[in-house]
């Protein structure tokens, strides 16, 4: 897969030169190192599920007034912002694919400047869906450990307002990063933003999960444990386990690639790591794909809701 120039550059570190390339291809084991080619096709099938089922969600949560709360509406932000990846990721491909077809013929300066565009809609989505990760793992503390206070907290004008400040935030900084996305310390901002969000996400589910085990060891402690209660619990549990899970799984491989591109981006084995980079970008877009999955289609009302708006469309 063809990537545009500051991904390009994620993919190979620019002090990192053919000489050490072909070294690290001896050095690391030369089959190892061939990286992992991935049809096209799969970007563009991952990318267009992902864009149906997310812009279901939206439509879903548009339509019915009873999942019209701060919890769902963070829920339809990333949405939107999985849909950006999604767009992102078909725009690219057709651009390029149109490109080296020949059926696009286009001004150098053009290309640039969509270039710029395309690559700020992706870095845009990342941020935001990564952000609205961390902001759905604070409204989900909220509801359970606040829960008598959690109107007063989560009001309607402080959802707006952090929604806002997210989509702004995330707009800034991935213009910033496209201008100068040949610095390091741009990179390692990223990087600090990426921690700074597994280890909140970390932190609040462990403590949620600690919660739900306290509840299910007071119910199995009593003489005629609920089994109702008990299943409760251990799900609850179970949910916090997967989420930690995908979330780590999608996006940490791509945020070490930039960590090794930071701090040893001429090592051989470095450089073999960098050559699965199209991987990386299929296991975010496969995030894409799953995050309606953990986050909205589990509420019985989201799901009679989509029943309802896909036998209008049909």
């Amino acid at each position: 897969m063809s990537t545009l120039a500051p991904l390009r550059l994620l993919r190979e570190p620019s002090n990192a030169s053919e000489g050490n390339q072909s070294n690290a291809t001896v050095g690391a084991g030369g089959g190892w190192c061939q990286g992992l080619d991935i049809p096209n096709e799969l970007f563009l099938a991952l990318g267009l599920v992902s864009l149906v089922e997310n812009l279901l969600v939206v439509a879903a949560i548009l339509k019915n007034r009873n999942l019209h709360s701060p919890t769902y509406y963070f829920i339809c932000c990333l949405a939107v912002s999985d849909m950006l990846v999604s767009i992102s990721n078909l725009a690219e491909m057709l651009f390029m694919l149109l490109l080296e077809h020949g059926v696009l013929v286009m001004r150098p300066s053009i290309v640039r400047h969509m270039d710029s565009v395309i690559d700020m809609l992706i870095c845009s989505s990342v941020v935001s869906s990564l952000s609205f990760l961390g902001v759905i793992a604070v409204d989900r503390y909220i509801t359970i450990f606040y829960a008598l206070r959690y109107h007063s907290i989560m009001t309607l004008q402080r959802a707006v307002v952090t929604m806002a400040s997210v989509w702004l935030a995330s707009t800034v900084s991935s213009t910033v990063l496209i201008t100068y996305f040949r610095s390091n310390t741009i990179l390692l901002c990223l990087i600090g933003f990426f921690l700074f969000m597994l280890v909140l996400m970390l932190v609040l589910y462990i403590h949620m999960f600690a919660l739900a085990r306290h509840h299910l060891h007071s119910i199995s402690s009593q003489q005629k444990p609920p089994t109702a209660h008990r299943g409760g619990s251990l799900k609850g549990a179970v949910t916090l386990t997967i989420l930690l899970g995908v979330f780590f799984i999608c996006w940490g491989p791509f945020f070490f690639h930039l960590i090794l591109i930071v701090t040893c981006p001429t090592n051989p084995f470095c450089t073999c790591f960098f050559s699965y980079f199209n991987l990386f970008l299929i296991l975010i877009i496969c995030n894409s794909v799953i995050d309606p999955l953990i986050y909205a289609f589990r509420s019985q009302e989201l799901r009679r809701t989509l029943r309802e708006v896909v036998t209008c469309s049909c």
